[in-house]
């Protein structure tokens, strides 16, 4: 199940190409560009399931503005902010406008693995949720129809056997007329 979309942003060409190869080698589809300005770009035509930011880049878009518009673009992308100058305060920042995580460089690819996979846990339990809510739906509705025509035959069958009641009780009839009177509203 590892076949979440990744957009890698980072200006350093060798961090982008150590995510890349060892992100693909886990069977991950993975996109690299080389700032923010350019995966803000891809983000108006592509959605990705996680972006993995470096937070201080060259141009208009850092790191904490990438994520701010991959939030705005779609609320379901998680963004994990990777950066060499950490800090908690920045940490605190970039967890309170929406990241999933916060790494330090180097990168321990083990730990992202990880984290990685408790991404994809829980998009699977959203998915099988929302399957799930779908399935109680249809069942909910094809179970309300049946209630709904089993009230309306036993209502009719109510009828029926008040009208072979009144047939077998009238006495104005001989007992083959009653029976036969009877028979005929049980097989109309």
């Amino acid at each position: 199940m590892q076949n979440m979309k990744i957009l890698i942003a980072d200006d350093d060409p060798v961090i982008r190409r150590l995510f890349e190869s060892r992100l693909t080698k886990q069977g991950y589809d993975v996109t690299v560009v080389e700032d923010g300005v350019s995966a803000a770009r891809l983000l108006d035509k592509t959605a990705f399931d996680v972006i993995i930011t470096d937070l201080v880049m060259p141009g208009d878009v850092g790191g904490l503005e990438l994520l701010q518009i991959a939030k705005e673009s779609s609320v379901g992308t998680e963004v994990i902010v990777i950066t060499a100058h950490s800090s908690i305060d920045t940490a605190v920042d970039a967890m309170k406008k929406g990241a999933v995580d916060y790494l330090e460089k180097p990168i321990n690819f083990d730990e992202l693995f990880l984290r990685l996979g408790k991404i994809q846990e829980v998009r699977t339990l959203v998915k099988n949720a929302g399957d799930l809510r779908e399935a109680m739906d249809v069942t909910e509705h094809a179970a309300s129809s049946t209630i709904q025509n089993l009230e309306i035959t036993c209502g009719d069958l109510q009828i029926k056997m008040e009208r072979v009641k009144d047939a077998l009780e009238d006495i104005n009839l001989d007992d083959k007329e009653r029976v036969d009177k009877a028979l005929q509203i049980i097989y109309k």
